[in-house]
């Protein structure tokens, strides 16, 4: 039987105030209608097989590493797919962060219906929501318990303040890295490359980074790359290198105590003298001055 062909709700939504986690793989046949729809949010992630989701008048197919979102009060359906022999996947009810909302609303598929096709940090996804299933049973004594594979129909109810905290900590991991590649900034007319480029620079900007390397970490030979990534932003990759480990330097300054050698070391630079100068250049002002000036600032 399908969803859409079950006349009378097959499985109440949770209430809304609980955080609710769970992991299920159902033949075909399987089906869950709610002509009410939910008071919670429902988050699933397919690991396999295939499912439908529909929400309103929005309909989506879920495949492995499909995060989709069913906000409240519409009416939804969602069954094994249609021609799929089962659908693997993880669930959760809860009241969503409202951090969550901008990540969430370039997914929108309409009738607050969200479909999110992660392509990377499917593993880590997976990690987190076995963490999920088992900080949601931690009643705050002794150790956590370990994450570890859970069995098909298993569920967890996080009903201590600690565990729901823990438990929307995961979720909240896995909603960032599936919508990762949405939330980086991106520029108008600038190929998909160079902007990975730009994110490992800024990622780690004290990494040792080289054309080389940052042109295998996007595919490209590095005459190729040093060309194409000069040509769209207008200067060269070891100079926008230079300028994110100043400013990792300047963010380390103003935050921290470090002295300025090792500020200089945590941003990239070997040589204290080298940092000196192109800090001054780039700044107008030496490094400890520039931290004496930005704590005068700050106070």
């Amino acid at each position: 039987m399908r969803a859409d062909a079950l006349p009378e709700p097959a499985d109440p939504a949770p209430p809304p105030g609980l955080v609710t986690v769970g992991r299920f793989d159902q033949p075909t046949g399987y089906g869950v209608n709610r002509p009410s729809g939910a008071d919670s949010w429902l988050f699933t992630w397919t690991t396999g097989g295939r499912g439908t989701l529909c929400q309103g008048a929005s309909r989506v197919t879920a495949d492995a590493g499909d995060l989709v979102v069913l906000g409240p009060g519409t009416p939804h359906r969602y069954a094994v797919a249609r021609g799929a022999r089962h659908w693997a996947f993880w669930w959760a009810h809860c009241q969503p962060r409202t951090s969550w909302a901008a990540l969430l609303d370039p997914y929108d598929m309409g009738d607050r219906l969200y479909a999110v096709a992660a392509g990377h940090g499917r593993d880590r996804i997976e990690t987190a929501f076995r963490r999920m299933l088992a900080d949601a049973r931690w009643g705050g004594i002794g150790a956590p318990p370990d994450p570890v594979p859970p069995a098909d129909g298993e569920v967890s109810v996080a009903h201590g303040t600690v565990a729901r905290a823990l438990a929307l900590c995961c979720l909240e991991e896995i909603v960032l890295l599936a919508t990762a590649a949405r939330a980086q900034p991106s520029r108008s007319g600038v190929d998909g490359r160079i902007r990975r480029a730009q994110a490992l620079i800024e990622a780690d900007p004290a990494a040792p980074h080289t054309v080389r390397s940052l042109a295998e970490g996007v595919s490209l030979s590095p005459s190729r790359f040093a060309h194409l990534f000069t040509e769209q932003l207008g200067h060269s990759p070891m100079r926008a290198l230079r300028e994110a480990r100043l400013r990792h330097a300047a963010r380390l300054l103003a935050a921290t105590e470090l002295p300025v050698e090792r500020v200089a070391a945590a941003s990239g630079f070997r040589s204290p003298f080298h940092f000196h100068r192109v800090f001054r250049r780039h700044y107008g002002t030496p490094p400890g001055a520039y931290r004496s000036a930005q704590r005068g600032a700050a106070g």
